[in-house]
């Protein structure tokens, strides 16, 4: 493991490695409180950020190392001068790149270009320190991840990606329900389905909202991804059957609820399943720092 740019480019001892690692650190801190003494990480953000940055940023302090932020003030990274030469500067000085960025292949130049391991903390593609968050929230839930029933209700994206990739990994059964035109991408669904089917897992993917029985999650994420100017009532339409309320909790049987955030109470989940109980946003908020920190110690330690 050079670099962390997609769940999929991890192999499966690798992925259980990590979320051991992530439970180890969460329980032990102290442990760890060195563990990139003297390293520096420079992060890379694009886009507008709370839970990635504020993680990223007070995890690699815990760790013992020290973060430089850089917003891109003057558009997107490679409009004031090539990627390949930010890749490669900041690989002068620093230990490691974090970057929230908008296309996935400016990750894929930073990591081709420089010299130290680049993290993926968000691309239009795949969003892999989310995933590792929220399978790490299911472990300490779920003694044996291969026998959870995950199911993603709404529009399918880099998340939904990133999902689809570690449940593949974990040998799980996920099942994706999204309305038609929006699931997630074709290349990554053959790719995902693959990895199950080889590793005993099941990737089912369809617009019927009652294939929802049976699940022990549900995981929804906003119908209105970041920078979209879509209408709200353009899509409400469309999505309506698929907000996640407490009918469907009841359906799926689903002990839990999960979301990435922010939420919109009333729209893609109703407030009483957001913030009610089973709800594990907040335990997937804390673990993007305890993931993100595993990966950390990995790549530098």
């Amino acid at each position: 493991m050079n670099h962390l740019l997609s769940i999929k480019e991890l192999s499966q001892q690798e992925l259980v490695e990590l979320l051991s690692l992530a439970k180890t650190i969460k329980a032990n801190p102290g442990d760890y409180r060195t563990a990139l003494d003297g390293k520096s990480v420079v992060m890379l953000f694009e886009k507008p950020s709370l839970r990635t940055r504020v993680s990223f940023d007070i995890g690699i302090n815990k760790l013992g190392g020290h973060s430089v932020y850089l917003d891109q003030q003057n558009g997107a990274l490679g409009q004031r001068e090539p990627v390949s030469d930010f890749a490669a500067n900041i690989s002068c000085w620093a230990d490691a790149i974090v970057a929230r960025t908008f296309l996935h292949s400016t990750i894929e130049a930073l990591a081709e270009h420089g010299t130290v391991p680049v993290i993926n903390a968000l691309s239009d593609m795949y969003h892999p320190c989310q995933g590792l968050a929220d399978f790490l929230t299911l472990a300490e839930q779920f003694d044996d991840l291969s026998q959870l029933k995950l199911a993603y209700v709404g529009d399918g994206n880099n998340v939904t990606h990133s999902l689809m990739y570690g449940a593949a990994l974990l040998g799980a059964t996920m099942t994706v329900i999204c309305p038609q035109g929006h699931f997630p991408d074709g290349k990554v669904v053959l790719e995902a389905q693959k990895i199950a089917a080889a590793h005993g897992g099941e990737l089912m993917l369809t617009t019927d909202v009652d294939k929802i029985a049976g699940h022990d999650a549900i995981y929804t994420d906003t119908w209105i991804s970041m920078g979209d100017n879509t209408s709200l009532d353009d899509i409400n339409d469309k999505f309506g059957p698929y907000q996640v309320n407490r009918t469907m909790m009841q359906k799926a049987g689903a002990k839990y609820f999960m979301h990435c955030l922010p939420a919109y109470r009333g729209v893609e989940v109703t407030a009483d399943v957001v913030d009610g109980e089973g709800s594990l946003i907040l335990q997937q908020a804390e673990n993007r720092m305890h993931a993100q920190n595993a990966v950390l110690v990995t790549l530098l330690s």
